[in-house]
């Protein structure tokens, strides 16, 4: 079957992009699709997908931990309170993409996330993922949509309260990668798995 799972080396069946690197691969098998909570894991999965748009996710991957550094850890308080030099220092910094309209945005939503109770990202972020039970299971890449009515929703959420750089494309990646939804196909060994 076209676009189905693919055995691995190890004779796991995967989803075809996951085979691609090995950087894929573990990222495949130990990160994406599983349930990702907490305000800063989430705003940093929001930017990461934000910087990914018109990138492939691989680009993002191998410089994650350069991102992390040059945004403290994607902790939302610490970058509510950079400045217009650390605003330079990233757009200077050859370890991130260096896009400015991308950097301006994340920027600009630690200042709103910032205002946030505790949890509040968590919580709304969640409230959007469907009931798994009336999804289909995807048996190929073709049954993995780009777009939901959810995460156009979600995009639209967001967007209402002040965030930027977050359409229904980039809405519904930050639902796969952080597990509101289980896109790996039907006969991936990684499907279902919640820890």
């Amino acid at each position: 079957m076209s676009g189905g799972a693919v055995a691995a080396a190890d004779g796991g069946l995967r989803c075809p992009w996951g085979l691609s690197t090995e950087d894929y691969l573990t990222y495949h098998d130990t990160e994406w699709g599983r349930p990702v909570h907490g305000d800063d894991a989430l705003f940093e999965r929001l930017c990461l997908e934000a910087f990914q748009s018109g990138l492939s996710w691989l680009t993002i991957l191998r410089r994650r931990e350069g991102f992390r550094s040059a945004f403290a850890g994607f902790s939302i308080p610490a970058v509510a309170k950079f400045t217009d030099a650390d605003r330079e220092r990233l757009l200077a910094d050859a370890g991130i993409i260096r896009n400015r309209a991308k950097v301006d945005a994340t920027l600009a939503n630690a200042k709103v996330l910032a205002d946030w109770r505790g949890g509040e990202l968590d919580e709304l972020i969640w409230s959007y993922a469907p009931d798994r039970a009336t999804r289909p299971v995807p048996r190929t890449l073709g049954d993995v949509p780009a777009v939901t009515a959810e995460s156009t929703a979600l995009s639209k959420d967001l967007k209402k309260r002040g965030l930027r750089f977050i359409g229904p494309t980039t809405a519904y990646a930050l639902m796969q990668a952080c597990g509101l939804v289980d896109d790996h196909l039907a006969d991936c060994v990684a499907r279902g798995t919640k820890a």
